[in-house]
């Protein structure tokens, strides 16, 4: 038999039924559910006479659930906890305490900035679900443009389309040249751009910051760009080739750091002279909202800027 009436429970008639089987009594579950004892008594006679049946026997001592009182109870006890449950997440969501959040941005601030910033939003907001990508600037904003992303961390080049982000400065990135610890110029201090074109670099490919940097400070040092480069963009490429040979790799300042730091196998070429990159910003969409767990990491990220 339908039950028509069960389209028409709401929440607080299953919490007054759950708090009468709790205290046994009318009017301290009503108490308990902020509503009047003749408002309680109404709702439970109204619940009854849909039903068609007694939820409660009433005793001297009190009240207590009938076998049809169990059944209903059972059922209002799981819609509760998944409406609780609910509730606890969308305020959590509100409160910037939960929620996905997507955020990629090139290398250098993603070790210097977003990791930091990352882990102390998750310290009061361990249920968040972050997913950060690592990416050359290209394609972070074409990723952020096709929404993949709530914010980015990226260089604006000659040839993007900035019209409808709006951005927060980031900083500007210094250029060092990472190399195996057995390099010959390790060690050494003031090392002379001049002397490391007689080593292969393995660097991102034409047209990529840290690449225009570097060769930018070649020229203006007088002298001709690296002739033996290989082409790639990947960390751990760059890492094999120059642990595994006299190559150099140009990294920022902060991957370089974290990755020599403590490993023997790696070290930085103290150069005379220095190499810059481009502020990178932080950019996102002008016409979207970031969801409150993204402005908050959005706000650690630029603190820390």
């Amino acid at each position: 038999m339908s039950f028509p009436f069960a389209n028409r429970l709401k929440p607080a008639h299953l919490r007054l039924i759950r708090a009468i089987e709790e205290s046994g009594k009318l009017q301290l579950a009503a108490d308990s559910v902020a509503m009047s004892q003749p408002a309680a008594s109404r709702l439970l006679a109204e619940i009854e006479t849909e039903i068609g049946g007694a939820l409660f026997d009433r005793l001297p001592r009190g009240m207590a659930a009938t076998a049809l009182g169990e059944a209903f109870l059972r059922h209002a006890r799981v819609i509760l906890s998944e409406v609780d449950a609910l509730s606890d997440n969308i305020a959590r969501l509100q409160n910037g305490q939960a929620g996905a959040v997507r955020v990629g941005s090139v290398t250098g601030p993603a070790v210097s900035a977003l990791v930091p910033a990352l882990l102390a939003v998750r310290d009061t907001a361990p249920d968040m679900q972050p997913t950060i990508e690592v990416a050359p600037s290209v394609d972070l904003l074409k990723g952020l443009e096709e929404g993949h992303f709530d914010f980015v961390l990226a260089r604006v080049g000659v040839k993007s389309d900035v019209a409808n982000l709006r951005a927060h400065p980031g900083r500007s990135e210094l250029v060092r040249l990472l190399v195996g610890a057995d390099h010959p110029l390790a060690g050494r201090r003031q090392v002379g751009l001049a002397e490391t074109l007689d080593y292969a670099f393995v660097i991102q490919e034409t047209g990529s910051p840290i690449r225009t940097a570097v060769e930018r400070q070649f020229l203006q040092s007088g002298l001709a760009t690296p002739k033996h480069v290989i082409n790639s963009s990947s960390l751990l490429i760059a890492l094999s080739v120059i642990t595994s040979s006299d190559a150099i790799s140009p990294q920022t300042q902060e991957v370089a750091e974290v990755l020599s730091h403590g490993n023997s196998e790696l070290s930085v070429i103290d150069i005379a002279e220095e190499i810059a990159v481009s502020p990178f910003l932080v950019l996102y969409r002008a016409d979207r909202h970031l969801s409150p767990i993204a402005q908050r990491l959005l706000e650690e990220v630029l603190s820390r800027l």
